[in-house]
């Protein structure tokens, strides 16, 4: 068990936004974990970008799913109320495209959750995402604009795609941050050779990215706020890197895709690998 922002968590393994959607098809595996964060929600619904979608590489997956969701006023009255029902921690992803946009969601949504995931680094989207992220001053407004409409804890998902996240990451902690999450998927593309043009322009995440991730998470030891690290991590001792460069907690994405089960056995193996490491603690 482990403790962040005055709440208690059942272990510090996390299921990423937009990898179980909302956590209702693999029950058994969001009951366990110790937080939920859920795919992006936008203000208005989204169909999300044509398919091809997903592309396998020889490390990982390239995504441009395009934040496809019902839109937040649809997740609110029909979806919000069945996630409540699992029994774990639920963090909305809060996918805006301008700062209105993030306080009218976080707004709609209230207190009805756990807390929320600021999504400024969003590869997949041509208005707002990665664009937001790479710049330290929109993302401290976006900040301080959600931060008066709530008193629930907010992380900010930060990107790492040409910028320094510890910049970034350091003006959301001024504006009101509770804690960082990072890193999104790194831009990616897939050429078909038969065609002669992109099959597919993304986000990479997976195994390739770890330990870039690793890096940028070991970089933001710093600023004293709880850290929840992820990219590319497949078995405990993965996690317990993230660990020790400074997460709190780690985020579990494409092995989900893999192994949809995959977060129950590295719960049980963190936990003993852990103790047979005694690392510090956790909060």
């Amino acid at each position: 068990m482990i403790e962040l922002f005055g709440m208690k968590f059942k272990n510090p393994v996390f299921i990423a936004s937009g990898v179980f959607e909302f956590g209702l098809k693999y029950k058994r595996v969001s009951n366990r974990v110790g937080a939920l964060f859920t795919k992006g929600i936008t203000l208005k619904p989204r169909t999300g970008n044509p398919p091809p979608r997903i592309y396998e590489t020889p490390c990982g997956l390239i995504n441009t799913v395009g934040l496809e969701n019902p839109g937040v006023k649809e997740f609110v009255k029909k979806i919000l109320p069945r996630i409540k029902k699992l029994k774990t921690r639920i963090f909305v992803n809060v996918a805006g495209f301008t700062k209105q946009e993030f306080v009218q969601i976080v707004q709609e949504i209230g207190n009805r959750v756990d807390g929320f995931e600021l999504n400024v680094s969003c590869p997949n989207v041509k208005e707002g995402g990665v664009q937001f992220g790479q710049d330290p001053q929109i993302c401290g407004r976006i900040v301080t604009a959600v931060r008066k409409k709530t008193k629930l804890p907010v992380i900010v998902k930060l990107t790492a795609n040409f910028c320094d996240p510890l910049i970034t990451a350091k003006a959301c902690v001024d504006a009101g941050a509770d804690a960082i999450a990072l890193i999104n998927t790194l831009h990616a593309i897939k050429f078909d050779t038969t065609k002669k043009k992109p099959l597919i322009i993304g986000g990479l995440s997976g195994p390739a990215i770890r330990p870039f991730a690793l890096y940028c998470v070991y970089r933001l030891k710093a600023l004293k706020v709880p850290v929840i690290g992820g990219g590319g991590i497949v078995s405990a001792r993965d996690a317990y890197e993230f660990i020790l460069a400074g997460a709190s907690a780690i985020t579990l994405g494409s092995i989900c895709f893999r192994d949809p089960y995959a977060p129950l056995k590295i719960i049980k193996e963190l936990k003993k690998f852990m103790s047979e490491q005694k690392p510090r603690r956790l909060n």
